[in-house]
């Protein structure tokens, strides 16, 4: 078990360079905004290690799903003391993400932002990039999102978005 102030216990993770079926990638975090940072660069380094290299759609795509989950988890999932975990799983061509926290009444919900709005984006921009993601209870008391994130590269329309 590693402890530090930010990466608090990493699970297991397999694999030598190459994705395979059932890699698995799993870190507790604490609440915190340094600790929603070092998930989102854990994520790009592990993603990199499996073959799927930095600055590539997926990763960049996968880089910011956590991103954003994870400061979701921290502003409104955090209970003091209480850390979140950034979970990967490589389930063939798909990247799963599953991101946990403390505060399962706290649900996330996809909200309409004023044009001028300075917040409320980020599930906008993970309905965008995932096939499709999910919310279910974490007993006792919390609750994990999941995001599945295609892994190969998803060719450009003529404007300029990705086709699904």
């Amino acid at each position: 078990m590693t402890h530090s102030a930010d990466a608090v216990d990493t699970v297991s993770t397999t694999g030598a360079g190459v994705p395979l079926a059932g890699d698995v990638f799993a870190v507790r975090f604490s609440s915190t905004h340094r600790g929603a940072r070092l998930a989102r660069l854990l994520t790009a380094e592990q993603l990199d290690a499996w073959g799927v290299p930095y600055g590539s759609g997926p990763a960049e795509a996968a880089a910011l799903v956590v991103a954003e989950l994870t400061a979701n988890a921290v502003v409104h999932g955090r209970v003091p003391g209480r850390d979140f975990e950034v979970r990967l799983t490589l389930d063939g061509g798909v990247l799963r993400i599953a991101v946990s926290d403390a505060r399962g009444e706290r649900l996330p919900v996809v909200t309409e932002v004023a044009e001028d709005g300075e917040s409320g984006r980020g599930l906008h921009l993970v309905t965008a990039l995932a096939t499709a993601w999910g919310t279910e209870p974490r007993p006792p008391s919390g609750k994990t999102v999941r995001v599945g994130i295609p892994l190969l590269d998803r060719p450009a329309t003529e404007s300029g978005k990705r086709k699904r």
